[in-house]
């Protein structure tokens, strides 16, 4: 964040969640209109420009707005972003869903993926070292913008039968923190720049670890899915004690 200004970040912090919310390129006069940043049009136009030279956005077409770059959505993410906190009724809605499987680990880890589906609106995933893989929600994706491109379905959706590259790619995550994030080019794999993979770990008992999390678009609302992901992944722990 060094080579950005304070007014910079609140203007790229705008431009990611305007994008998150819409899917579309974000002009000047939407973010003017919308975000109180407390400067004029033309200084919101010349920041994006600028925005642009570092790498943080890029425009499309000529005429366009502008979209945040992968090299934004990561700043956004490990710099700028406040998660939004579950609330305790959304945590005991979820546990008590899953509780009644906590004693058969394929139909806990089947459901878990399930209401992790419903929860997210989007595909969920649970990979475990003993190459068991339960997904749910695949749906979800086909009515994000994103995937209406079949080449990106079509590689998303054959990363479901094909354990051991669904693993590599989750191995690239280096990051520290419990919930990792993947997106864009990070992925390194044709066809998936426009996705986002958010997961964590868990321990599973008997059947060793895994990690579960979910798979959408690279402009994730990351503040409210990043905490869902960490609550299932700590909620599988705690069932796998068990195992």
């Amino acid at each position: 964040m060094r080579d950005l200004t304070v007014r910079q970040l609140k203007l790229l912090q705008a431009i990611v969640e305007e994008y998150a919310a819409t899917g579309t390129a974000v002009g000047s006069e939407t973010i003017e209109k919308k975000y109180k940043l407390g400067v004029s049009p033309a200084t919101v136009r010349n920041e994006m420009v600028k925005l642009v030279e570092l790498g943080y956005l890029k425009q499309l077409h000529t005429s366009a707005g502008r979209i945040p770059t992968t090299q934004a959505l990561r700043l956004y993410i490990t710099e700028i972003m406040k998660e939004k906190q579950m609330s305790v009724r959304e945590e005991v809605e979820i546990k008590q869903q899953l509780w009644d499987n906590r004693n058969d680990y394929e139909r806990l880890m089947r459901h878990a993926t399930l209401v992790l589906a419903e929860t997210s609106h989007l595909l969920s995933i649970a990979i475990t070292d003993d190459n068991d893989i339960f997904y749910a929600g695949a749906a979800h994706i086909l009515d994000i913008p994103e995937f209406f491109d079949i080449d990106v379905t079509k590689t998303v959706l054959g990363l479901l039968d094909r354990h051991g590259d669904l693993l590599s790619l989750f191995k690239k995550a280096t990051s520290d923190n419990p919930v990792k994030v993947l997106l864009g080019e990070e992925l390194d794999m044709h066809y998936l720049e426009p996705c986002g993979f958010v997961f964590t770990g868990f321990y599973a008992g008997k059947y060793g670890s895994g990690m579960v999390g979910v798979i959408g678009p690279s402009r994730l609302n990351y503040p409210a899915i990043v905490p869902v992901v960490r609550y299932f992944g700590g909620l599988i722990s705690e069932v796998g004690r068990n195992w």
